[in-house]
């Protein structure tokens, strides 16, 4: 099709079809992934954090088919995705997150535990305090941003600034041709779409994922403008308006 807009989904109930026939025709998630994702689903009232399973199906495809065995992520939640990006790397591959809420932290820890995931350590702390000073063993194939908006183009310049030309190997955070990939960088629609057209710019109070704060599409629209345009070339990036939108930019240097 030479158009870029889609025409496939007309309304809600075509496009639910249509995801959940691509799920059903995509690699399946391991059971205990499914299973962690209905518990949080069911249990918490800030489930709307995580990723979805379809996402994580694709994350999962993803990274086994470029041979991620790396990955750092910034902002864990409860876990769930860390343990996608586990599946991803595989037993021989490791996961080092950096979550700001300890309590997150902690059930993460033990969700991890209950289900036999036991190549993901996540580290406590502001990762504006962390990331800085955080030297893994060998650089990351993957850095996964899902944390605080207002802050993601703070991530981003640390990991530029610390992953540059001139930084030995073994120091880099991310290594030449790795990927950083942000989650919710297209938060609603609104960082391209704010105008009275868009009705979650009249987020409902029954419904806290459509809360939002105008200084997360601000700074969300400087990240994607980043990425694209003003990270002196260092970046070659796609965004992917699925989900709630994925940016991916490969490290050229």
């Amino acid at each position: 099709m030479k158009y870029s807009v889609s025409t496939l989904y007309p309304n809600a109930q075509v496009a639910t079809n249509v995801t959940a026939y691509c799920e059903a025709h995509s690699q399946p998630l391991p059971r205990h992934l499914a299973e962690y994702h209905d518990e949080i689903d069911t249990t918490r009232k800030d489930a709307f954090y995580m990723i979805s399973n379809f996402e994580a199906q694709y994350l999962i495809w993803f990274g086994k088919m470029m041979g991620v065995k790396r990955v750092l992520e910034i902002g864990v939640h409860v876990g769930y995705s860390a343990m996608v990006w586990a599946e991803a790397a595989g037993k021989g591959g490791k996961v080092v997150g950096l979550e700001f809420n300890p309590e997150y932290a902690e059930i993460a820890r033990k969700s991890c535990t209950k289900y036999g995931v036991d190549n993901v350590e996540i580290i406590d702390g502001n990762a504006l305090e962390t990331l800085p000073t955080h030297t893994p063993t060998e650089p990351y194939d993957v850095i996964f941003i899902d944390a605080d908006k207002l802050n993601y183009h703070n991530y981003l310049e640390t990991v530029l600034a610390r992953s540059s030309p001139d930084t030995p190997p073994e120091k880099r955070l991310l290594r030449a041709g790795g990927l950083i990939i942000a989650d919710n960088c297209l938060r609603m629609g609104m960082p391209a779409d704010s105008s009275d057209a868009n009705p979650y710019r009249f987020p409902s109070r029954d419904d806290p994922a459509s809360y939002f704060d105008d200084d997360d599409i601000a700074a969300l629209r400087k990240y994607n403008d980043t990425v694209q345009g003003t990270a002196g070339g260092r970046l070659y990036g796609f965004v992917m308006p699925l989900w709630d939108g994925v940016n991916f930019a490969k490290l050229l240097d």
